[in-house]
């Protein structure tokens, strides 16, 4: 399969395309790389709300919801006109118009989680429910973080593959 990978993109450009058009746009990449903020970023540029999937998965004292919740509440997330979703998610990958991938060494969101947590070691950071203080879920980020390229990259990249979409 070829990925068509685009080094730059103007996105004043593309914030004036998505004013005419309905754009959805798919933020994925390991836990502590900064998703959040470039989605933020993003959102901002192109005047698109932006929903991230912390939320949807984790409930009270980081807890899981029910996979059957998670997908509910993840499919009203893809039914809105236009969105950008930051997290990982099969099902905004596949309602996604863009797709963006953001590669970073294991290094760089070690150093990334170690920032964001310090400020939220002991209180819940603004986009999680309450009682999710960082402290408790470091040993799960380490996991997740070292297993990403092994685990959830390869499905990732293999869904993008098989969708034969556009990858930036």
């Amino acid at each position: 399969m070829k990925f068509e990978l685009y080094n730059a993109l103007h996105w004043h450009e593309l914030g004036q395309f998505s004013k005419l058009v309905n754009l959805c746009v798919y933020i994925t990449v390991n836990a502590g790389s900064g998703k959040s903020t470039f989605a933020r970023n993003i959102g901002k540029a192109l005047g698109i709300n932006v929903y991230g999937l912390d939320k949807i998965i984790w409930s009270e004292g980081w807890k899981k919801k029910p996979l059957y919740e998670r997908k509910r509440l993840e499919e009203e997330l893809v039914s809105k006109s236009q969105w950008i979703i930051e997290g990982v998610s099969s099902i905004a990958r596949q309602a996604s118009d863009l797709i963006i991938f953001l590669d970073f060494p294991r290094s760089v969101c070690y150093l990334g989680c170690i920032k964001r947590n310090w400020r939220y070691l002991f209180t819940s950071r603004p986009n999680l429910p309450d009682n999710c203080p960082e402290i408790k879920i470091v040993p799960t980020l380490i996991k997740i973080i070292w297993c990403f390229p092994y685990v959830a990259k390869p499905v990732i990249i293999n869904d993008i593959c098989v969708q034969k979409r556009h990858l930036l």
